[in-house]
């Protein structure tokens, strides 16, 4: 499988995340926290789910960006429409307009579909890469170590879309580690004509 590579420089929105949740000072890694922080509750911070988004949004083009999600137990990572209702419960279904790769009990992997489906995996993922294809609509997950391809949604955009991450809850110590972002590194190797990207 072919991994497409499209690297969207992706940084996390303090002014999205959950108060519970803390920021790297680089905003590229969310941990949760059990301290609320005293922060403006504006209309576009979620209040009542531990999320928060993506800083740069898309209404075009192809992108993809690399999460790591290590041993954590519990995560959700996809994309959000910039319209969803950040105020108590979030549902991650396309109609609420978020298309989500869950885990939840260290082993279930969910899509949150309409119903949330299934998904049987060989290998837990250490790192995850997601991938917009805007005009297609398309968001698809991988395996970013062995390449292998989770899922696709599939559907049709018409506003714009935000890197979304949870980090969930700490699950009584055992999933607190953070959620990073990966560094984009990208070559372009070019061999008797044929180019090819490479991370």
């Amino acid at each position: 499988i072919v991994v497409p590579l499209f690297p969207a420089p992706v940084t996390l929105d303090p002014n999205t995340a959950h108060p519970a949740l803390l920021l790297s000072e680089d905003l590229s890694t969310v941990r949760y926290t059990r301290n609320r922080q005293q922060l403006p509750d504006n209309p576009e911070r979620f209040d009542y789910c531990g999320c928060v988004l993506g800083s740069e949004g898309f209404t075009s083009g192809k992108h993809s960006w690399e999460v790591e999600v290590g041993n954590k137990t519990a995560w959700d990572v996809g994309v959000a429409k910039e319209s969803t209702n950040r105020k108590g419960n979030i549902i991650l279904t396309p109609g609420n307009g978020y298309w989500a790769l869950v885990l939840r009990e260290g082993n279930k992997f969910w899509a949150g579909e309409e119903p949330w489906k299934c998904l049987k995996l060989s290998e837990s993922p250490r790192k995850v890469r997601v991938c917009l294809d805007y005009e297609g609509g398309k968001v698809s997950f991988y395996n970013s170590e062995n390449k292998s391809h989770i899922y696709t949604f599939t559907g049709t955009f018409t506003e714009k879309l935000y890197p979304y991450f949870s980090p969930y809850l700490t699950d009584g110590g055992k999933n607190t580690e953070p959620l990073k972002i990966c560094p984009q590194r990208v070559t372009i190797q070019e061999d008797e004509g044929f180019i090819a990207s490479s991370k």
